[in-house]
């Protein structure tokens, strides 16, 4: 086992895309403080560049800020130029940007018959462009970055992409229907290119993150006047066995291990950290 460490993604060449986002962050600080030379993609120049800045206070870091929008092909090849000349090749690929809006949420969980004189606030009233926003946000957010970085990969001869999934891939949540099934799609999406990219060495592999308060579901969970727990927090935090929500840097360890040689032999898999959430039956 003492050949088997993280030692050897030192100096390693990452992007991560959504990289200043509350989870991108945490995941950025496991990479620099790993020895990785990171680039934080956003649409946010600023945002990228502050949370590169937080990061060079670790000795040795390689961090930069890049401007890169995931749904627009030439600003990524822009942005991989911009990797490519700083730091070289990329070897390491986090598909990290996402979220969710509330134009692509219903206002009630179900359609009954005591509500059918408000069918607009069910499925029927949704805002098909922010449905579209959402979902393209999610799957198409994760396939240009990857058509454009993983080149680099294919020169090397070998590679990682971690795409970030979540608990709503296998268990969809009410309310978020474009946001539940752009995730089920990066699940199938990781399957299809961890054997597409096999006999090229590039691995790929997803998480699913459980519940973990964000920018994009914080007015879903929690009360903006009362800042208590809205009922669809209660929910969630009774069926956690757990009983918390996570915190990001809870997904730090699995995502080490997936970019390590310590999973050299993991491809295709999508690993949950839920705190038990997808395991619990509710009774």
């Amino acid at each position: 086992m003492s050949e088997y460490s993280f030692k050897g993604l030192h100096g390693k060449v990452c992007a991560i895309t959504g990289g200043a986002g509350i989870i991108g962050t945490a995941l950025s600080k496991a990479l620099v403080l790993s020895g990785i030379k990171t680039a934080i993609l956003d649409i946010n120049i600023e945002a990228a560049q502050n949370a590169a800045a937080k990061l060079k206070c670790f000795p040795d870091s390689n961090v930069i800020g890049v401007e890169a929008n995931v749904l627009d092909k030439p600003s990524l090849e822009k942005a991989k130029d911009e990797i490519n000349s700083a730091f070289g090749k990329i070897d390491i690929l986090i598909n990290c940007a996402g979220g969710n809006s509330p134009k692509a949420t219903t206002a009630n969980e179900f359609v009954s018959k005591d509500n059918l004189n408000e069918l607009d606030k069910t499925f029927f009233g949704l805002d098909i462009e922010g449905f579209r926003r959402v979902f393209d946000l999610n799957f198409l957010g994760t396939v240009l970055p990857t058509m454009v970085f993983s080149r680099d990969m294919v020169e090397n001869s070998g590679g990682s992409i971690i795409n970030i999934s979540s608990m709503n891939s296998y268990r969809p949540l009410t309310k978020i229907p474009a946001y539940s099934a752009a995730k089920a799609s990066i699940n199938n999406l990781t399957e299809w290119l961890a054997v597409h990219f096999a006999k090229v060495n590039i691995r790929v592999n997803a998480i699913a993150p459980g519940f973990f308060l964000t920018a994009q579901n914080r007015f879903l969970l929690i009360d903006e006047k009362s800042g208590t727990l809205t009922p669809r927090g209660i929910k969630i935090i009774d069926n956690t066995p757990m009983g918390k929500f996570g915190e990001p840097e809870d997904l730090q360890g699995t995502l080490l291990y997936l970019l390590s040689d310590l999973s050299k032999f993991v491809t295709g898999v999508v690993i949950p950290v839920d705190g038990g959430f997808n395991a619990y039956s509710g009774v």
